[in-house]
């Protein structure tokens, strides 16, 4: 019985560094882009979701994150991305309203130094604290207690809140300039409270000793946003165009990231604490990942970037939007899609290019022929089901033997490369060509298949060595394919105007290629002694 005879396997080339990382793939999955103009046309200062409590999983209510623009709060779903409400009584700019976890009651400061809590279904106001004589800028909820929330103000100061009471229930002084930036501390830790002011400063507060501050990390400029980490013993604050890492534990400044090239406004954590996202006036969205505080990722965006939020969803916490507010008034929402619904987007837009190009018919042709073989592999799998024995057939096919390779297998080489160098074969590639020229090579029958051919066949193989010769990774065979060249068909350069152009090109490309080759030599030995006499 003979044996099959198989295909010729195709080369594969090694891979060159990748141009798009896995985790660069990630954040580009962020599609979908939402563009919402604020009605107010004042800038998007801040995004807020609820405050998450791991003991409290399955009673919160985590469909709804506030964005805070001009004179107003409007409250979003998470899981549609619609208007759900909008909050405008207020006497002045807002700032940093925020949802509780259950998504029943709103919090918000303004300008004149009030903060109001709101019920969300009604939008009634359920309670005004006027203790703050300047502007609130930070108003959050505890993730630890439903009743309890803070502030920080213009007014130096940071404070403690319960609902049941008509008064601050802690007041902390320590600051000597505005208080921008606050946020309770995760975990066990989530009594205790992180500001960030103008005074360049970082203080940690406890409520059992609210005279001063338990810790106080000093920085070089104004602090515009900090940030916990679920860890509880690292603290993220953001001071110009840097943002600095503050170990709790050993009391010091662990690493400073400089990646910005203007002021850092606002920090987020994404991938449940893997990751930290920034966002600042050069318009720029950066991740970092967080064990070297390296950046993994980027975004530009058209204008300033005044607040960034990575907003979650699902029971894992996944990342689910990327919303960003700008100095423009613009809210930008960017959704991951996974799933169904990432497999039907990509259909969609397998579409629309294929409409775009004039090729839909062919593409809807190999859609039908997809379902269709979808559809018997289902038809199939239900044979024999329920049945005490089931015999599985491998049904694929062998891969059937090309016209070239047809033509190599029976020694008909210069015809098997005439095939695979006519740009209308189906299977015409440069990676094809070095396929059969390497196994022409190896059957010692590359000069057979370049023998006996006049002025018009040559020509194709002549252009295809030109194109490639100067790729490394083709050089060692076009060589060998010019060097026979050179052999076979110098002596009729004098007659064949053709011929002579051919070679004159090939000529002129490795001349030039060898000259480049010369100076990077020059270039690596002057950088060798550079670095010998640095050492020295």
């Amino acid at each position: 019985m003979a044996a099959e005879v198989a295909p010729l396997p195709q080369l594969k080339l090694p891979s060159g560094p990748s141009q798009i990382t896995a985790e660069q793939r990630y954040w580009k999955s962020f599609k979908n882009q939402l563009v919402i103009p604020s009605p107010t046309q004042y800038p998007i200062t801040h995004i807020t979701v609820p405050a998450t409590n791991p003991a409290a999983i399955g009673s919160s209510n985590n469909d709804y994150f506030a964005v805070t623009t001009g004179t107003r709060v409007q409250i979003y779903s998470i899981r549609t991305r619609k208007l759900v409400k909008t909050i405008t009584r207020f006497g002045d700019i807002a700032r940093s309203g925020d949802v509780r976890r259950d998504g029943r009651i709103l919090v918000a400061g303004d300008d004149t130094g009030k903060i109001q809590v709101f019920d969300v279904g009604s939008r009634a106001i359920l309670k005004t604290w006027a203790q703050h004589k300047q502007p609130v800028w930070t108003t959050k909820f505890s993730p630890a207690d439903l009743t309890t929330l803070m502030s920080t103000s213009d007014d130096k100061t940071v404070r403690l809140w319960d609902l049941p009471s008509q008064e601050s229930t802690s007041t902390f002084v320590g600051h000597a300039d505005y208080v921008r930036s606050g946020s309770f501390m995760p975990g066990t830790m989530s009594n205790m409270l992180v500001s960030g002011s103008y005074d360049s400063t970082v203080k940690l507060w406890d409520p059992r000793t609210p005279g001063t501050a338990v810790m106080t990390f000093k920085h070089a400029a104004p602090i515009e946003d900090v940030l916990p980490l679920p860890s509880g013993t690292t603290v993220l604050a953001s001071s110009e165009n840097q943002i600095s890492v503050l170990d709790l534990v050993a009391a010091k400044p662990q690493h400073i990231i400089s990646n910005h090239q203007k002021t850092v406004t606002s920090l987020s954590l994404a991938s449940n604490g893997r990751r930290l996202v920034s966002g600042g006036l050069d318009g720029h969205v950066k991740i970092f990942e967080t064990t070297g505080w390296n950046v993994v990722a980027g975004a530009k965006y058209p204008s300033p970037i005044l607040a960034v939020r990575v907003i979650t969803a699902g029971a894992n916490d996944d990342d689910r939007h990327l919303a960003v507010g700008m100095q423009s008034g613009v809210l930008s929402l960017r959704t991951r899609l996974t799933g169904p619904e990432a497999t039907r987007e990509r259909e969609r837009e397998k579409e629309m290019a294929a409409l775009l190009s004039g090729t839909i018919d062919s593409h809807d042709k190999a859609k039908n022929k997809r379902k269709r073989r979808h559809g018997a592999a289902k038809r199939l799998d239900m044979v024999g089901e329920g049945a005490d024995v089931v015999i599985a057939n491998d049904l694929s096919r062998p891969k059937r033997e090309t016209p070239w390779q047809k033509d190599l297998r029976h020694g008909r080489f210069a015809a098997a490369l005439d095939r695979v160098l006519d740009p209308s074969a189906k299977d015409h590639s440069p990676l094809t060509v070095l396929t059969l020229l390497i196994a022409l090579r190896h059957r010692s029958a590359l000069r057979e298949a370049l023998e006996g051919r006049d002025e018009a066949t040559v020509q194709p193989v002549l252009k295809w060595v030109q194109t490639h010769i100067v790729d490394p990774r083709y050089v060692n065979i076009c060589t060998d394919v010019a060097m026979h060249l050179l052999d076979l068909y110098s002596e009729f350069v004098g007659g064949s105007a053709e011929l002579q152009a051919g070679f004159k090109t090939l000529h002129r490309r490795v001349r030039l290629e060898v000259e480049r080759a010369q100076v990077a030599t020059q270039t690596s030995g002057m950088l060798g002694t550079l670095l010998v006499s640095s050492l020295d």
